[in-house]
């Protein structure tokens, strides 16, 4: 039973979990009430968590990366919340992404984008949220760093691409699943067969080479050198040039508060949640880089806002995709 439940539980963990899951709750009730084929899409949800996220984030454990305190619910030696936490993003990015006239191949690069900025201001405090439970001292998230390795407040620097990374390939193989579910006339044996099959390979593009590549630059650099953040300013870059270049504010449908509101959760509420643990926890060291990456990630979403208010009013309801 430790694996679902672990008392007593610090109220900082309990409260993130409890959030996530609400979270994930609404983002899924909506995904019901909204997408053109919800089945399908619940499907791509599950297999993100249960053989992907959760997967990786297991053998990130198991080779030393990185450990996690005790949650509600855990998957192995992972929280059930942070996969649910990384599918959160994927999943609204891409229905965030639907309403924008954007070229398909630059979804995948902003949506990883999406991630980064998301994560930039979650774990620079997780790592801080130290307890101790029966005997064991534990931060919620703790990483095993190498001496002399780089990093941004105890956390490894490529950490942030690799959510970029997480949600690049997931988001890559899905919109090309997407595609085969249209092109097939939306054969239900499709819709049922692709999320397993992308996941499948985004989680083995996921331990390739090319990931090293994309992290720190391998074979020129290795991990824990100048390559990471070298890799953090093209993760960075790249896609907010994709943005000024290819989107330009122009939009498919408005994004609305009542209609979309699963978007504007996950953004506002995780931002506003990690605001609030860093203040209650007093880690005032790395407050400036939540409020800036959370200003940066809210101010993207509200100019998505604004430039849908020129958007064509829609024909019915907006439902998104598949």
């Amino acid at each position: 039973m430790q694996y679902l439940f672990q008392h007593p539980m610090p109220v900082p963990w309990l409260l993130a979990d409890i959030l996530t899951i609400l979270i994930t709750l609404l983002v899924a009730v909506f995904i019901v009430r909204k997408s053109r084929h919800p089945a399908v899409v619940m499907l791509e949800c599950f297999c993100f968590v249960f053989f992907y996220a959760s997967i990786y984030e297991n053998f990130a454990v198991v080779q030393g990366w990185y450990v996690y305190g005790r949650s509600l619910l855990m998957i192995g030696d992972v929280p059930l919340t942070v996969p649910l936490i990384e599918m959160d993003v994927l999943v609204t990015g891409l229905w965030l992404l639907d309403k924008m006239e954007i070229p398909a191949w630059c979804k995948p690069f902003i949506v990883g984008l999406f991630g980064m900025l998301q994560d930039f201001s979650l774990d620079p405090y997780t790592g801080r949220q130290v307890f101790t439970v029966n005997g064991l001292t534990s931060g919620r998230w703790s990483w095993l760093l190498p001496r002399g390795a780089v990093n941004i407040y105890g956390v490894p620097v490529y950490n942030f691409p690799g959510w970029t990374l997480i949600m690049a390939y997931a988001a890559a193989y899905f919109l090309i699943g997407r595609w085969w579910f249209t092109r097939s006339g939306y054969k239900p044996v499709v819709g049922y067969i692709y999320p397993f099959l992308a996941i499948f390979l985004a989680l083995l593009t996921m331990v390739s080479p090319l990931s090293q590549y994309l992290l720190w630059l391998a074979p020129f650099f290795t991990k824990g050198t100048k390559g990471e953040w070298i890799m953090l300013a093209f993760h960075i870059l790249f896609p907010t040039i994709l943005l000024a270049v290819f989107w330009r504010g122009r939009m498919k449908s408005p994004l609305t508060l009542k209609g979309d509101l699963p978007i504007f959760a996950v953004v506002v509420l995780f931002h506003f949640s990690d605001i609030l643990f860093t203040l209650a926890g007093g880690y005032h060291e790395i407050l400036w880089l939540i409020l800036l990456v959370s200003t940066v990630h809210l101010a993207l979403l509200g100019l998505v806002y604004a430039a849908g208010k020129k958007a064509p009013a829609p024909k019915g309801e907006v439902l998104f995709e598949p």
